[in-house]
């Protein structure tokens, strides 16, 4: 019997060990401390201030985007007016050469015939035409790709200037 009363008192003192444990865990809970509850808080403010860069970053990157889409679009607008204006520039060659070809063949017959030299002076009139709308047409291309590099080149030096 004594061992039994030995294992009771064992058992007790182990019971009374648990529950001891058990007020200990089950007590008053304990928060986190004050420095980690602040560095929580500065992450989030980092966090926060991070994303809303992020967020401006986009937003530009967007800005700048439809700009340069902008720009190609009118780029390629420009290059088909030449494109357009050079065809026209070429059919009115061939018909200035043909009507000089019939302007040439009419007077080694001799017959000078006064349609002929209208119709080879308005092939000339149509071939200058398309030449001058086929200059305009190249030069507002040159000046389109030519206007960023120097709009560039005139805000470099300002910079330079602040930075001396």
């Amino acid at each position: 019997m004594s061992n039994i009363d030995e294992l009771q008192r064992r058992i007790t003192t182990a019971m009374d060990r648990v529950a001891q444990g058990l007020d200990k865990i089950g007590g008053a809970p304990t928060g986190p401390d004050p420095e980690t509850m602040q560095a929580l808080e500065d992450e989030r403010t980092a966090n926060a201030q991070l994303t809303e860069r992020v967020r401006a970053l986009k937003t530009k990157s967007d800005n700048e985007m439809a700009a340069m889409r902008a720009q190609l679009e009118e780029g390629e607008a420009r290059m088909a007016q030449l494109d357009i204006e050079l065809q026209r520039l070429r059919r009115a060659n061939e018909q200035l050469t043909d009507a000089c070809a019939a302007l040439r063949d009419a007077n080694n017959e001799g017959v000078g015939d006064p349609h002929l030299i209208n119709k080879a002076m308005l092939a000339e009139l149509d071939g200058l035409r398309a030449a001058r709308a086929s200059d305009v047409a190249e030069s507002s291309a040159i000046l389109a790709a030519l206007t960023p590099l120097l709009d560039g080149a005139g805000d470099a030096p300002a910079s330079k200037e602040e930075n001396a």
